[in-house]
């Protein structure tokens, strides 16, 4: 398209002087030919352009190459003094003969007829022009006026989330907080007036997990409230050195089983969070879906990583020096990452379901978690007639602070 806009022109006003002088070489031909070549160039010098195909105009009496021409000067360079001036050049040209000597000022009715052509001739490629040219700027104006539309109404939607999310955070205050915090003075109550150790004990760890509910819920709804905004966070959030007091309250036969490296600090703070929530929600369904089994929680260095580090500390150690042999288990170091299991075995059959609810959506949660971070997670039935969840983190995760 765009050659086709530059080379049209050109072989319109070259068949305008073929026709119009012939296919002799002569001066009017000569000047006719050089006006179409000109056109080559109009875009880059369009007044330029214009003066040299004036003599065709004038010697050569042909007009596609100065109308062209003009054109493009009121596309391009639409300035009202140059486009006032060219139009009375080319309607000069086009009035004048050639040779001058020609011109009879008494023939009053061929001049008149004449100097109205010349007119036509001037203002027509000028007003093409103008209109191409505000028929783009119109089309730049609408696109710009739809997106700042599209950018608005992105907008409205984003304040009508902000004002859903809000109301939500309301509703969820209003009716988890009452809840949580009847449950915890009722638990208070029971603590006091308990006369058996374990009643007690249980009183309070009830309104502890009340309490920490309820911190949960107010940094809960402080995200809602903040519309996703980039706030800085309510409340501590969890991480792994939370796990035991976490196992310690959840009321369940658990054995936790973690290495060194993973006490360790170094692990990013979305992956440690993530890695707590699973475990809190593992946690959970054990204790919704078999109540009395037991369960072991292992959190330690991704097997592939230990696997990797181990295979290249081996191959390197027969063939290279120790220290290169020291240096690629370093660097199998950096790159391992964090696995976290929770497996648990069948319920006991003595044991009362607590007919808790649950909508279904947790693990599915916990998987989108662990991709978000790069990760995986898998969860299934054992052979033991068990359940087993089992997560791997990245070194470094894919995104923080999201998860």
């Amino acid at each position: 398209m765009r050659w086709g806009s530059l080379i049209v022109p050109v072989l319109l006003a070259v068949a305008d002087a073929l026709l119009v002088n012939g296919v002799t070489f002569g001066l009017e031909l000569n000047v006719s030919l050089a006006a179409a070549a000109a056109l080559l160039v109009r875009r880059r010098l369009p007044a330029l352009v214009f003066l040299i195909t004036l003599p065709g105009i004038l010697i050569g009496y042909v007009w596609f190459a100065p109308m062209i021409a003009l054109y493009t000067v009121a596309l391009l360079r639409p300035n009202h003094r140059l486009l006032g001036i060219s139009a009375l050049l080319l309607a000069a040209a086009h009035f004048i003969p050639w040779p001058v000597s020609d011109f009879e000022p008494t023939a009053y009715r061929e001049n008149t007829l004449t100097l109205i052509d010349a007119c036509v001739t001037s203002v027509g490629p000028i007003a093409l022009g103008l209109l191409v040219r505000t028929r783009g700027e119109l089309a730049a104006r609408i696109e710009d006026l739809t997106r700042s539309r599209r950018h608005a109404d992105e907008l409205i939607a984003e304040q009508v989330l902000s004002t859903e999310r809000a109301r939500l955070a309301r509703e969820m205050h209003d009716v988890v907080a009452h809840q949580v915090s009847l449950i915890s003075l009722q638990a208070g109550a029971v603590q006091i007036s308990a006369e058996d150790a374990k009643a007690r004990e249980g009183a309070r760890t009830i309104r502890e997990l009340s309490v920490r509910t309820l911190d949960e819920l107010r940094h809960m709804v402080g995200i809602l409230r903040a519309a996703g905004g980039d706030h800085e966070e309510l409340t501590p959030q969890p991480r792994l050195a939370d796990l035991p007091r976490l196992i310690e309250l959840s009321a369940l036969n658990v054995s936790f089983e973690a290495d060194d490296a993973t006490r360790r600090p170094g692990h990013p703070e979305a992956v440690e969070r993530a890695a707590f929530r699973i475990v809190q929600e593992a946690l959970t369904n054990v204790r919704k879906h078999a109540p009395g089994a037991r369960v072991t929680v292992r959190v330690n260095d991704a097997e592939e990583a230990e696997g990797a580090a181990q295979t290249a500390t081996e191959d390197a150690a027969p063939s290279a020096a120790p220290s290169a042999a020291q240096g690629t288990a370093e660097k199998a170091e950096e790159t391992r990452g964090l696995r976290v299991e929770v497996r648990n075995g069948p319920p006991d059959a003595s044991a009362v379901a607590p007919g808790l609810p649950g909508g279904g959506h947790g693990l599915v949660g916990l998987r989108e978690r662990a991709q978000l971070l790069g990760g995986t997670l898998e969860a299934g039935p054992t052979e033991e007639g068990g359940f087993v969840v089992r997560a791997d983190f990245p070194k470094t995760p894919r995104v923080t602070g999201t998860a």
